[in-house]
């Protein structure tokens, strides 16, 4: 899928601040994420990959900045403006953070009943089964409770669940943290084949190499308290910060290029 260059970004941060007590997490860290594009988001421990996406969603206040989704500012919003914004994006926070008592899906229905109450429940059975034969769960998952998943399934009834109002956004926290290799590859394949079918933009925190390399546009880095660098990952391995190398360059990260690169060459 075509990434959209136009001059107004699907999330715009700018000036951004986040502090914790007196740990400033953030300072003047700048950020735009284009329509289509699944934008990889990396950096240290620390670094603060989380805040910002909770910063961005509204789960976080900043001290200073401005942050824009869809072109509508999101700082101050009342909220039943911001409620008809979140409508239009989906959310896969870290472990999945499925409601244990609820089935997946009743757990795919939540978000559905808060923005569509009295529809059936026929109906919300159907389109729970829709979502979930989307996110490539067998076809009972529906009925399961979370504790009776995989780790891996787990995480696609999560991605059920976040697109659940059919956004046009996603974001994921550590989509593929805790998965073996080949669940992790089939989930990347997930989130491509979903960017493309359904013409979402996807903002993806990751430590994954493999997942960086495999499906994601631009890759964003945070350090010294800020977004450092915004590109390819050929354009970040032009530059010289010593911790986008030792990140790219080291031993992982070489061995993410190289299959890579075999996948590209078909061998």
């Amino acid at each position: 899928m075509a990434v959209s260059d136009a001059a107004e970004p699907i999330i715009r941060v700018r000036g951004l601040k986040n502090m914790f007590g007196d740990q400033i997490v953030h300072e003047d860290l700048d950020l735009d994420v284009r329509a289509g594009e699944i934008l990889g988001v990396v950096g240290g421990s620390g670094t603060g990959k989380s805040v910002l996406m909770r910063s961005i969603i509204g789960l976080q206040t900043p001290v200073e900045g401005d942050i824009t989704v869809f072109g509508e500012e999101m700082i101050g919003r009342d909220e039943e403006h911001a409620k008809h914004i979140r409508r239009r994006w989906g959310v896969l926070f870290q472990g999945a953070a499925l409601f244990s008592t609820l089935t997946v899906a009743e757990n795919i229905q939540v978000p559905i009943r808060e923005y569509y109450p009295g529809l059936s429940d026929t109906l919300l059975d159907e389109i729970a089964a829709y979502k979930i034969a989307m996110s490539g769960l067998f076809a009972d998952a529906g009925s399961k409770y979370p504790a009776e998943l995989s780790g891996g399934m787990k995480k696609r009834a999560g991605i059920a669940r976040a697109l659940a109002l059919d956004p046009e956004l996603l974001f994921l926290d550590e989509p593929t943290a805790g998965l073996d290799p080949i669940g992790a590859a089939g989930f990347d394949q997930l989130i491509g084949e979903l960017r493309d079918s359904l013409g979402l933009t996807v903002f993806l925190i990751t430590h994954d190499l493999d997942t960086l390399y495999a499906i994601c546009d631009r890759v964003a880095v945070l350090a010294d308290r800020k977004v450092i660098a915004v590109g390819t990952i050929p354009e970040l391995l032009a530059l010289d910060h010593p911790w986008i190398q030792e990140y790219f360059k080291g031993p992982r990260g070489r061995a993410a290029a190289a299959i890579s690169e075999r996948e590209k060459a078909g061998t």
